[in-house]
């Protein structure tokens, strides 16, 4: 697959509506979903053309690749990003974006089209994912910004610093995310990964954690911490159902030791975003975050269904910082 010739680009007004017929330039991730996405793509860029888009595309050859691409997109002056894959090529096309230095990452308008295993982000924002349906929302939609969360992690022995744009979780998430990576190539469903939620339940053993925010320390058994930005992740799960995602704030939940049983008996909540209710559970809105291990056990870390490293780990908040294309309202 060659990168195809890039045309100059148009604008956005001061209202939001794109304007001008931008010209759009596709980060795409043929791994994507299985594979789904190198399957899908030659439909996908006939409608595309069909449509009247004028794009320019590029595809993916390793993992990170996204992120090293959009930075050079923006070094060569292109200011409209399109990933396209799932929550963690949005990831990398998102890193790529805030790590650059040609421009504000506020100048570089970026969405999704959600073709691959985990689209938990697009649900906050209404993007959807039937190509017809998604081809029209990029010729009609409007610009609006997000904050963008920070957190930095140990990995390979030195100290490492990673953007997010949806949700980041230690203990037991961040556990279920390192062993969804094997099966990334093989399955893309939520159904699965629920299946793997629960198969890894039996095998993990809850550490004693410390979590620093607002002058606060608690430190005990902690199941599973959540730091959202949006609400989604794992398939549809609402572990923080309180993140608002341009409040300037990081939504944070706590869930202490539950017991197998009750993981089993709660996991419904998950889904409805009700989980606040559980007498283990707390929920808090904070900008800054530090969480460490309490014992022997290793606090390991993922954002955005990405599988990183582990602790300590420190979170910040940038507000506003990532401007994005969502429908029209």
């Amino acid at each position: 697959m060659k990168k195809q010739k890039f045309v100059s680009q148009a604008g956005v007004s001061s209202s939001g509506q794109v304007v001008d017929n931008p010209v759009w330039y596709f980060i795409v991730n043929p791994a994507g979903g299985g594979g789904t996405v190198h399957k899908r793509w030659p439909k996908i860029e006939a409608l595309l053309r069909a449509s009247g888009i004028t794009f320019n595309a590029v595809f993916t050859e390793r993992r990170f690749h996204a992120a090293q691409l959009a930075e050079q997109a923006i070094a060569e002056g292109r200011r409209h990003l399109v990933a396209v894959g799932g929550d963690g090529t949005a990831h990398e096309v998102v890193n790529g974006i805030l790590r650059q230095n040609t421009c504000p990452s506020e100048e570089v308008t970026c969405t999704l089209l959600p073709v691959g295993t985990g689209n938990d982000w697009v649900k906050t924002h209404g993007i959807p994912k039937k190509t017809t349906h998604w081809v029209e929302f990029l010729k009609n939609g409007k610009t609006t910004f997000q904050d963008v969360g920070w957190l930095t992690y140990q990995a390979d022995g030195t100290e490492q610093k990673r953007y997010f744009i949806n949700v980041a979780g230690l203990s037991y998430d961040a556990y279920v995310a390192k062993r969804a990576e094997a099966y990334k190539t093989q399955v893309s469903s939520a159904i699965f990964y629920l299946f793997l939620i629960f198969r890894c339940l039996f095998e993990y053993r809850v550490p004693r954690i410390r979590v620093v925010f607002d002058r606060m320390i608690v430190e005990k058994r902690l199941y599973t911490i959540n730091i959202g930005i949006c609400r989604y992740s794992g398939g549809g799960l609402q572990l923080v159902p309180h993140a608002i995602p341009d409040d300037g704030k990081l939504a944070l939940t706590l869930a202490g030791h539950i017991s197998k049983l009750g993981v089993l008996l709660i996991t419904p909540f998950f889904y409805s975003g009700n989980i606040g209710w559980h007498p283990k559970v707390s929920m808090f809105q904070v900008e800054e975050i530090l969480v460490e291990s309490a014992d022997n056990q290793p606090v390991l870390v993922e954002a955005d269904g990405e599988f990183l490293g582990e602790g300590p780990v420190q979170f910040g908040i940038l507000p506003k910082a990532l401007k994005m294309l969502v429908p029209q309202t």
